[in-house]
């Protein structure tokens, strides 16, 4: 056979298995018939967060809680709700009993998370604190919520890091005192946004939750902080397990839904499911399109990335 033969026979033969591939991607539900999917329960209990779907459900967040059960989300998180009024957290939380949805986190916010404050030691910031956790536990009643966030603030430059852990440990030993009797989980978060907070790696806050030693104190593992600053997802999310209770998403670069930026989230997912992860994965990212179709594309994301079985 001649070059020229070849070639030709060679792109016919390609041109066939090219043809072959796009009939199956356009027999694949996910590609041709994504209503089919709605409603449908995801292999694992992804939670949307308010204004995520304000385009297709209107502004009321509980006619968008409505909606997220209706595309088959079972769960929800609101960062804000301990700030929302006592009526509008009840309202909230009878919705969610009604539909059989849970509630994932909110932030145990005294106002002092973005500001040096725990790891000073002072009493000020740990009375605050403790306060706080007591008018969290009367809000985690509303929603029936079972993690609250929380972030011990700046690092004190003024002190050692070794006395600064020591007073972050004792600030989380006094929190976990009080949530534990109600059977609530506090999720210290390591965060990437700024290199003055004082958590920065998933392995500082493990030290942190041996030494509380409490079954209140776990760790929220939010994927796009950590692959912005320690990568190694798979490998970091194993060697903490036995400390991590809940998990955030969010692709890199740029924060949106899984899809838009360099983390395999289908092989994550599948990951935590062969692992028996069973609580709730935070949507806590952007949309990366705006408008309806943004958030019907968001809808779709999941449904492509939990498509790992």
């Amino acid at each position: 056979m001649n070059r020229i033969e070849f070639l030709r026979n060679t792109a016919i033969a390609t041109g066939a298995v090219l043809t072959g591939s796009a009939m199956n991607t356009a027999a694949s539900p996910l590609q041709t018939a994504p209503e089919a999917l709605a409603g449908k329960t995801f292999n694992l209990d992804y939670a949307p967060h308010e204004g995520m779907f304000a385009g297709q459900a209107g502004k009321s967040f509980l006619d968008q809680i409505q909606f997220m059960y209706d595309q088959g989300f079972r769960s929800i998180e609101d960062n804000g709700f301990l700030g929302r009024p006592i009526a509008e957290q009840t309202k909230i939380g009878e919705l969610l009993a009604r539909l059989g949805m849970r509630m994932g986190v909110f932030v145990v916010d005294g106002g002092e998370n973005w500001k040096t404050s725990l790891t000073t030691g002072k009493k000020e910031f740990k009375d605050k604190f403790i306060e706080t956790c007591h008018r969290s536990v009367e809000a985690a009643k509303r929603c029936n919520a079972k993690w609250l966030t929380v972030v011990p603030g700046f690092y004190e430059r003024k002190l050692p890091y070794g006395i600064q852990m020591a007073n972050v440990v004792d600030a989380m030993r006094a929190g976990a005192e009080i949530f534990e009797p109600h059977g609530l989980i506090m999720v210290l978060e390591t965060l990437s946004d700024t290199p003055e907070l004082f958590l920065q790696q998933t392995h500082e806050t493990y030290s942190v939750c041996k030494a509380v030693n409490s079954p209140s104190c776990k760790i929220l593992f939010d994927i796009y902080h950590m692959q912005r600053t320690e990568g190694n997802l798979m490998i970091n999310m194993d060697r903490c397990w036995e400390e991590i209770a809940y998990i955030q998403i969010g692709d890199n670069p740029g924060r949106n839904e899984p899809g838009t930026g360099e983390i395999n989230y289908r092989n994550l997912f599948k990951h935590l499911h062969q692992k028996g992860y069973k609580g709730v994965m935070g949507m806590e990212h952007g949309n990366s399109i705006k408008g309806k179709d943004g958030e019907l594309r968001v809808i779709q994301a999941y449904r492509e990335a939990d498509n790992f079985l």
